[in-house]
């Protein structure tokens, strides 16, 4: 992964610019961080909406889309990201490169302006956003908040973390609630958006085969809006000790019951010891020849699917799978039994090679995708570090056996969480 070059413009925005001739296109990113604010949240979900419906050059959507068109299908995209304890508002433009566009030199000016003006020049009508444009994105983000519980692995993975962080931000979901909904108009979400725009920690990220100095220049042009005093974003909670185990059981129209833990491992992106945590829930359940599908998928036959995941920046890890709702106890009993045997040291030297190998590959693979480059990137830049993969890699290669063991015994399980039909088995 290439450096990039920082630079801080006069109204606070930090720029990212990383050269690399790997691709044809150019990515940009800007990215308005938010703490994660339950009195908040939907308001900054929803803006991205309204911002997109209509600006002063595009009024309407067909325009926008018309002059994205136009500029050889530049791409803009938004979408709502939790890291942590933060929301972050992510704007996307994909564009293709100047230099494989007979004529054209200014497709990156072009498509930048049209960010800009996207994001500083909103369609206003009597001093607020265009009404009409509020009331149709707020009936969509409806859609979106209740769409969570027709996605019943989603659904069941954000309960899970909802009942075990339920004092911590990170309970937040990160598009909202629909009460929290109801309450917005077109006057309050312009109020709101003043103060977004003015306090929110902003980063924008340029990736492809760029000049350094032409390029920062051109940012520091167009991104010259005026700025207030930033939100200090406070540290995401990691170190928490569950007191006991918490069992929580809802009761839906299912057919499939969804069986999900949540763990504490007291370890986060920034630490030393996160790549020997990466390497435990690979061997957990992080690929198919992982401890959770072979034992309680493969050969128990309990399971539609078994995996774990890491929340990297929070230090949570979430087992997932999807069971008959009569298999609750035998695989609860055979998951924990995974995690009993990996305290042991219980893995094969064969099951330890192959998730070195496959998380080298994932790694490696990120290389060729401008997202996941630049996701990596805002990663390191949370935790105060900087990584290559070519670093990355040689402190993967540095676990051994004893770490995960080590990593395995400090893993504790907080919340059993388990979505049944309704009436129960």
């Amino acid at each position: 992964m290439a450096t990039y070059h920082l630079k801080r413009l006069k109204n606070g925005i930090n720029v990212y610019l990383h050269p690399t001739k790997k691709f044809k296109t150019i990515l940009v990113q800007l990215i308005f961080h938010r703490r994660l604010d339950a009195d908040k949240v939907t308001q900054s979900a929803l803006l991205p909406s309204v911002l997109q419906r209509g600006s002063v050059n595009y009024p309407t959507r067909q325009k926008l889309a018309k002059r994205l068109e136009e500029l050889y299908g530049t791409e803009l995209m938004v979408d709502v990201i939790k890291k942590g304890e933060r929301q972050l508002i992510v704007y996307t433009l994909d564009l293709v490169h100047d230099q494989f566009l007979p004529g054209e030199n200014s497709l990156l000016r072009q498509s930048l302006e049209i960010l800009n003006e996207i994001i500083t020049k909103p369609l206003v009508e009597n001093n607020a956003f265009k009404a009409d444009y509020v009331r149709q994105e707020k009936e969509q983000h409806e859609k979106v908040i209740r769409g969570l519980i027709n996605d019943k692995i989603a659904y069941s993975i954000e309960r899970c973390l909802q009942e075990m962080c339920a004092n911590e931000p990170f309970s937040v979901f990160k598009y909202g609630t629909s009460e929290q909904l109801a309450k917005i108009d077109e006057n309050s979400l312009y109020q709101f958006y003043y103060q977004f725009l003015q306090e929110s920690p902003t980063d924008l990220h340029l990736i492809g085969d760029l000049a350094v100095e032409e390029t920062l220049a051109l940012v520091e042009e167009i991104f010259a809006y005026p700025r207030a005093q930033e939100e200090e974003i406070p540290p995401t909670l990691v170190e928490k000790e569950p007191e006991k185990v918490r069992y929580v059981q809802d009761e839906l129209d299912v057919n499939q019951g969804k069986l999900v833990l949540g763990f504490r491992t007291g370890i986060s992106y920034k630490d030393k010891d996160y790549l020997a945590l990466v390497m435990y829930n690979g061997i957990l359940g992080g690929f198919p020849h992982s401890k959770l599908f072979q034992n309680v998928r493969e050969k128990a036959s309990l399971a539609y699917y078994a995996y774990s995941r890491i929340e990297k920046h929070k230090g949570l890890m979430v087992i997932s799978s999807g069971i008959e709702v009569t298999n609750y106890i035998r695989t609860l009993d055979i998951i924990e039994k995974q995690i009993e045997a990996m305290a042991k040291g219980d893995f094969s030297e064969e099951i330890f090679q192959n998730t070195y190998s496959g998380l080298r590959n994932q790694y490696l693979l990120e290389e060729d995708s401008p997202a996941a480059f630049t996701n990596r990137a805002l990663d390191d830049i949370l935790a105060g570090r900087t990584w290559t993969t070519q670093e990355l890699l040689q402190e993967l290669a540095r676990v051994k056996p004893e770490d995960v063991v080590r990593i395995a015994q400090n893993v504790q399980l907080d919340t059993v969480y388990f979505l049944t039909k309704k009436g129960g088995a």
